[in-house]
């Protein structure tokens, strides 16, 4: 295997190789700092100019984007408020907390030092034991998939901020609006009105960019307009402490090993990991109310997390075939199309293309942490932009992201849409994070615990009998139990 990686990382640093490495690694965050422009996105754009290309350098050049892709989401969710990506929504709870207290620098450094950790670890467990976590996927059928959704689900009490019932009641709007379109096991439309673009539900990306870019833009707009003068934003331009990285580390190791996992897990996505991390990390501080308020655990979590993905979702596809993602979806299109069969063959018929894979992983997470981390002092100008100037910019990028999902102006409506219905949220003091964890979960617990019920003959034994399963589900227990035991502590302390 040594000879294998040694001869893959002499490919990755060949001419031929390694620029198509930096590009699309350098183009994967500018895709994914831009608000809709996901890493899915930028893979299947890209995937057409691989045809002609020899296979290594294809498949180098699309994971360069994947990488760049999850961890440029986050340079727009922290200095704007707008997850450039779904896998960065949690990382507004924190980042851009920490950027409005003017400490952008520092935010953006802990995010691309936690992104890089999560991608080395996630690619070194992919490289080590791809086949024991590729059996451990494969063990999950609708009983698992369906508790790994609830105790998903659970994490909306986590992000409710200090009033659960509120959180609960978006979380329970976020349900509601996941059931819109067809039924997934009758095809019965549900809540469609006569509408077909209704019918196949709502995306989730319009709703993404209408509840934290346009109602943020709102609210800055509200801000100007209530503002005599409008005060120049400033920001400290320090990078991390080593306080800093000796407080989020072992938070950043454990949310990257839990990425992995998370991530070799067909269908559960960098958007899923980056909430069960964050969520974690918070139930096991010492300080959980220093969450949601510029937490450098907080952000260093959901940053490892969705990192992790990207290595482990590449274990079932690499091994059996099966994409872990969206992204690893398309992966699988660009290898057959370069005439390879994933599964345990591929390692013995191809072994130079897989361990070239694997070496340009791992120098695709150092290209990213450099560009990261030079970059910084150029992302954080967009803080100084006068906010007269950057509203309009973020209300037109927000509206190009929604439109080029499917060309649809029926998702610019919805965006604009869900933007008013975030303005009219916040106002209330109710957050909208739950609103969107619900969307994405509802439609993985509804379909799976009804596919589950059919296995059982409508019966619910199969969450007792299935190990797995019973273990996701004692985790959500334990996850609500230690939740609210830390909102009484917290209430008790403030009063």
């Amino acid at each position: 295997m040594f000879e294998h990686l040694i001869q893959g990382l002499a490919t990755t640093f060949s001419l031929s190789v390694l620029p198509v490495l930096v590009f699309g690694v350098l183009g994967g965050i500018i895709l994914g700092a831009l608000p809709g422009l996901t890493a899915t996105m930028g893979v299947a754009i890209l995937l057409p100019f691989t045809f002609g290309m020899e296979p290594t350098a294809a498949l180098v050049m699309l994971i360069g984007v994947y990488i760049g892709g999850i961890y440029g989401g986050s340079i727009a969710a922290i200095l704007l408020k707008t997850p450039g990506t779904p896998a960065s929504a949690a990382t507004v709870l924190d980042g851009h907390t920490l950027a409005a207290k003017g400490q952008a620098a520092r935010a953006l450094s802990i995010s691309a030092v936690a992104s890089f950790t999560g991608g080395l670890i996630s690619t070194v467990i992919l490289i080590a034991v791809a086949p024991l976590l590729a059996d451990f996927a494969l063990r999950f059928n609708a009983p698992e998939y369906f508790a790994l959704a609830v105790f998903g689900l659970t994490i909306i009490a986590s992000v409710s901020g200090k009033n659960i019932f509120k959180g609960l009641l978006a979380g329970a709007i976020g349900l509601l609006i996941s059931t819109v379109g067809l039924d997934p096991i009758s095809s019965v439309p549900r809540f469609t009105f006569g509408v077909m673009d209704l019918y196949s539900g709502i995306n989730v990306i319009p709703v993404l960019i209408g509840l934290f870019a346009l109602s943020e833009a709102l609210s800055q707009m509200e801000k100007v307009l209530s503002e005599k003068k409008a005060a120049r934003p400033t920001f400290d331009r320090s990078l991390m402490s080593k306080d800093d990285l000796k407080e989020m580390m072992p938070t950043a190791v454990k949310s990257g090993l839990m990425g992995t996992a998370i991530g070799s897990v067909p269908g559960a996505g960098a958007d899923i990991s980056a909430f069960v991390c964050y969520n974690e990390a918070k139930r096991s501080a010492k300080n959980p109310e220093e969450f949601g308020q510029g937490s450098v655990r907080g952000l260093a979590s959901a940053e490892a997390g969705n990192n992790g993905v990207t290595g482990g979702s590449l274990v079932p596809l690499l091994t059996l075939g099966v994409p872990g993602d969206a992204v690893a979806a398309v992966l699988l299109g660009a290898l057959i199309v370069q005439g390879l069969t994933p599964g345990p063959l591929l390692f013995a018929q191809n072994p130079d293309v897989v361990y070239g894979v694997f070496s340009s992983m791992l120098v695709a997470n150092f290209v990213m942490l450099v560009i990261g981390l030079v970059g910084i002092r150029f992302f954080c100008r967009i803080i100084e932009v006068p906010k007269v100037m950057m509203i309009p910019v973020i209300v037109f990028l927000s509206i190009i992201g929604a439109y080029a999902i499917n060309n649809s102006m029926f998702d610019v409506g919805i965006a604009i849409g869900f933007g008013v219905f975030g303005f009219i949220l916040s106002k209330l003091d109710i957050p909208s994070s739950p609103i969107l964890l619900a969307i994405i979960l509802g439609p993985m617990a509804e379909t799976n615990l009804r596919k589950a019920l059919l296995m059982y003959n409508n019966s619910w034994s199969f969450l007792y009998e299935r190990p797995i399963a019973l273990g996701f589900i004692l985790l959500a227990v334990f996850s609500v139990y230690s939740t609210l035991k830390m909102k009484k502590k917290q209430q008790a302390i403030e009063t």
